[in-house]
């Protein structure tokens, strides 16, 4: 596997462009490994995911694993959505259909997928599992995604103009994305930076506001394995008392929950040293969804 393994693509569905990243592995035909389906958070990219260094795709590559990496409504070359309030639930909705027809391109259709998320894209990936979809889901993996924000994050971004788009100087998101310095993989924050963009505002709005009002519905209703993790220095989260735990606790209709705190990490777990044996994990425990695994 080398990192021209990894190539962009642009599929049209519905009449819509999805844009992202791909990659098929090397495999024996009756390796039934999940393909692993990643959405980005908020003011990143697809390439959140394939950053050099940091590189979850080229992780689950070498695993044996295939692998996409969407660009989000609004992200890269995927058409943006309406503007509304719950956005994040719209993209969720728009996503939810679409994947079928995604894997087809990508040449497994029908095969089984397991889906990380971050952040945003974590609580995207909350609401298509809550939805329980007709395809083969096996299980989730969510990370910067939990049950309370600090409330001046929601009067910050009320501050804001009001336009569609807003870009987050990169400064302030470095401040808000990383833990300390001796926390950070090498080149960091600077090597994140190629997957910097800008970002819908009402996801700002609502991540800080409606979906916490949702959230436990949402939860109650993933009836596939989940995995939670937090950074152990998020910025965006809080994190007190019994918060992080609380969190796994919603998921009350999944077989199995796997809730913890990454020591050494800020909101963007990948990018820090702690971020290898993190993805680690997440394949873990993607294969350990598989029923084929279970017995």
């Amino acid at each position: 596997m080398t990192t021209t393994d990894i190539q962009p693509f642009e599929v049209s569905l519905g009449g819509d462009p999805l844009t992202g990243l791909w990659a098929r592995a090397e495999r024996a035909p009756e390796d039934n490994k999940p393909v692993i389906l990643a959405i980005h958070g908020g003011t990143y990219t697809a390439q959140y995911f394939h950053v050099p260094g940091c590189s979850l795709m080229e992780r689950a590559l070498a695993q044996g694993f295939d692998v996409i990496a969407i660009d989000r409504p609004g992200y890269g070359g995927s058409k943006a959505l309406p503007d509304a309030a719950d956005l994040i639930q719209k993209n969720a909705d728009a996503l939810l259909p679409r994947i079928p027809a995604l894997l087809e391109a990508f040449g497994r259709a029908g095969a089984p997928v397991f889906m990380i998320g971050h952040s945003i894209g974590g609580a995207i990936t909350i609401s298509i599992a809550a939805a329980q979809p007709d395809w083969a889901l096996t299980g989730i993996s969510v990370s910067g995604v939990g049950l309370q924000t600090p409330p001046e994050s929601a009067m910050a971004y009320a501050q804001f103009p009001d336009t569609y788009f807003v870009d987050l100087p990169t400064p302030m998101k470095d401040q808000l994305m990383f833990g300390p310095a001796e926390t950070l993989a090498t080149d960091m924050p600077e090597a994140s930076h190629m997957a910097n963009t800008h970002c819908p505002l009402n996801e700002l709005k609502d991540i800080t506001g409606g979906w916490q009002d949702r959230l436990r519905g949402l939860c109650a209703t993933v009836t596939v394995p989940v995995q939670t993790k937090q950074g152990a220095h998020e910025a965006l989260w809080l994190m007190d008392g019994t918060l992080v735990e609380d969190f796994g606790a919603c998921f009350t209709a999944a077989p199995r929950v796997d809730v913890g705190v990454v020591a050494d990490a800020g909101h963007c777990i990948d990018f820090h040293k702690a971020g290898a044996a993190f993805q680690d994990a997440q394949l873990a425990f993607a294969l350990s969804t598989l029923p084929a695994a279970a017995d």
